[in-house]
């Protein structure tokens, strides 16, 4: 079992947990994910670690309710146990010798994109980070961005905050100005990624982005987060979740993505009733 020592709500449907786990907080590298449970019976959800105190022996994981399983990960306080907490998963992100980095940060996928600038800033990388959301209600990190990015640009949809617009528009602009990144690393939901890459690739500048959204399983076994990427087929839980954006298929994996929504939404909704059944 292993404890809850720190909980946070982030906003309405984005929680924070620090975990005690030790020997995967001495392990962890940026980018390397765990695969939690809530309870003996529950979901194994995937997730992306977004920070280690290997002093404290904690491990932060960060998670959006969607399913029955992040429902009852979200129902569990602080001083509780989750059941199983397994890691570290994946392959670190690739961060030697980049002296220039652009990282881009969608919604909850901020959560995976902060520890990759974290780690780029303490090995002394020129970090420029580009952060969106829909609206200002669902900003998430903003501190923590701007102590690790030497320039942070916040935009939302809505423009309730920060630069109103999508993350391409000023990551264009950098390009355009003579920005000279090295690589960007992107990490955000499908759709997102996917037009980063169609505004990097006609300048020909590296982009790595994670696939971490269509992974469901964490083990290679399920071929839930199957994907094309160069033509192959490869796994984003075992073979990534850090992929070369030029090569990914998106519409194949937008598609995968898609087809456990409606799964999503009864397993939640089952969930929910059984949560509001549980005696005070």
């Amino acid at each position: 079992m292993f404890k809850i020592v720190k909980r946070r709500e982030l906003n309405p449907t984005v929680t924070e947990l620090a975990i005690e786990a030790p020997l995967i907080a001495k392990k962890a590298k940026a980018g390397q994910f765990i695969i939690v449970r809530a309870g003996e019976d529950s979901a194994r959800i995937p997730l992306t670690i977004a920070g280690t105190d290997p002093e404290a022996g904690t491990v932060t994981i960060i998670f959006q309710v969607v399913g029955g399983g992040t429902l009852e990960l979200n129902a569990l306080a602080e001083g509780e146990c989750v059941h199983d907490f397994v890691g570290p998963l994946g392959k670190a992100t690739e961060i030697e010798g980049l002296k220039n980095v652009c990282v881009v940060g969608g919604g909850v996928g901020c959560a995976i994109a902060l520890p990759v600038a974290r780690a780029l800033h303490e090995q002394g990388t020129k970090v420029t980070g580009i952060i969106g959301f829909r609206n200002k209600d669902l900003v998430i990190l903003e501190d923590e961005f701007r102590a690790c990015c030497d320039e942070l640009i916040l935009v939302t949809d809505d423009g309730s905050y920060g630069t109103k617009g999508l993350v391409t528009m000023p990551l264009e602009e950098k390009i355009n100005a003579g920005a000279d990144f090295d690589e960007v690393i992107a990490i955000g939901p499908l759709v997102m990624m996917k037009f980063v890459v169609k505004t990097t690739k006609p300048h020909n500048v590296k982009t790595v982005v994670s696939m971490n959204p269509i992974m469901v399983d964490g083990t290679g076994m399920c071929g839930g987060c199957r994907l094309t990427v160069g033509g192959k087929t490869m796994f984003a839980c075992v073979d990534g979740p850090d992929f070369d954006g030029f090569e990914v298929d998106f519409d194949e994996a937008m598609k995968r993505g898609s087809m456990y929504r409606q799964a999503e939404a009864e397993d939640r909704e089952a969930e929910c009733n059984l949560l509001n059944k549980k005696p005070e």
